[in-house]
């Protein structure tokens, strides 16, 4: 591969990419609302999701260009089988240093010692609510007792940096952010709040249902303890971490929308079926899977990164009157 192909992931607003976002499946064991409709759901068929042979043929290239961050999602990574395979396999890459998983933790207490023997270094809980009637309220099935017990387990088998992942939604889920903030507090686990994105395979967002970090962070202070900003030490990081004044434990805000992070953006996606994305609202995407499959060099896919990042935008736009958001619900993108 020519030398030139082994530069930085550079866009035209100087940002350097180094954190690429893999999903795994569409496929997922709950329907939040948020992220799926409830019913007639086309999934992909499994012949045009991409192998892990494929997944880590990308990541190999990718790495050689400055990539050193890998998260896997979905759908729900975990409905993927032998996940644990493509874990090791990705960890075996040169220049990859870190491979962590955003689940939603239905089934994370049944693989936790495997994905933890595999090399995951990383884990991200999606937990909204610890309220089974909200919960169920929100993903439309049940089973808060299992993502509690997948919690547990990744704590028993030793990852130590464990964050729980909560979407705000204005008059639904302010009941849910005492509560929430102090189980994280109670358990050692880093929460993390995010503003509801007009992602939803309904399209029934609006801007007055998102609950805003600012509002989030008052509740927080006046119910529990101050808060005061901790120091970032990943300048890429989309959450704003605080500490409580007591010292117990952090807190993160997402603000995607009311104070959007897309000036120090590091981040690349790949789709399910081999589509890749510069930005999660991205209206465009650049086919590696027919690259693959057609026979494309590893320089071909090398360019078609290089395409990806330069046609990057400045900023979601989800703040400007001019957005459009993408046609495809956050299940198929990859959280």
């Amino acid at each position: 591969m020519s030398s030139d192909l082994q530069t930085p992931l550079v866009d035209s607003f100087g940002r350097v990419h180094t954190s690429l976002r893999i999903s795994v499946t569409d496929r997922c064991n709950i329907r939040c609302f948020y992220c799926m409709p409830l019913e007639n759901i086309r999934f992909k068929p499994r012949d045009e999701l991409l192998t892990f042979e494929e997944i880590v043929r990308v990541v190999r290239i990718a790495a050689l260009r400055g990539v050193r961050k890998l998260r896997l999602t979905g759908g729900e990574p975990l409905v993927r089988s032998n996940l644990s395979e493509l874990i090791r396999m990705l960890r075996e890459i040169n220049g990859i240093d870190e491979v962590a998983l955003t689940t939603n933790g239905i089934l994370f207490a049944e693989q936790a010692e495997q994905l933890k023997q595999s090399g995951l270094n990383r884990v991200n809980i999606s937990l909204d609510s610890i309220n089974e009637a909200v919960f169920e309220q929100i993903t439309r099935r049940k089973g808060v007792d299992r993502v509690l017990a997948g919690i547990t387990a990744a704590q028993e088998v030793g990852f130590d940096e464990i964050r729980l992942n909560a979407v705000a939604i204005r008059n639904l889920t302010e009941g849910e952010i005492v509560p929430l903030a102090n189980f994280a507090r109670e358990n050692d686990l880093h929460l993390r709040f995010i503003e509801f994105m007009p992602l939803d395979a309904d399209k029934a967002w609006k801007t007055d249902q998102v609950l805003s970090g600012r509002e989030l962070r008052a509740i927080i202070s006046r119910e529990i303890a101050p808060l005061r900003e901790a120091d970032r030490s990943d300048p890429s990081q989309p959450a704003t971490d605080f500490v409580y004044a007591d010292g117990k434990q952090q807190i993160g805000f997402i603000n995607s929308v009311t104070e959007p992070f897309c000036n120090s953006c590091n981040r690349l996606r790949m789709t399910a079926e081999g589509q890749l994305r510069n930005c999660l609202f991205s209206t465009t995407e650049w086919d590696a899977r027919q690259l693959l499959r057609d026979g494309g060099s590893d320089e071909d896919l090398s360019k078609l990164l290089s395409a990806c990042v330069k046609a990057k935008k400045a900023s979601h736009g989800i703040d400007s009157p001019e957005f459009v958001p993408p046609e495809r619900a956050m299940y198929q993108i990859g959280g």
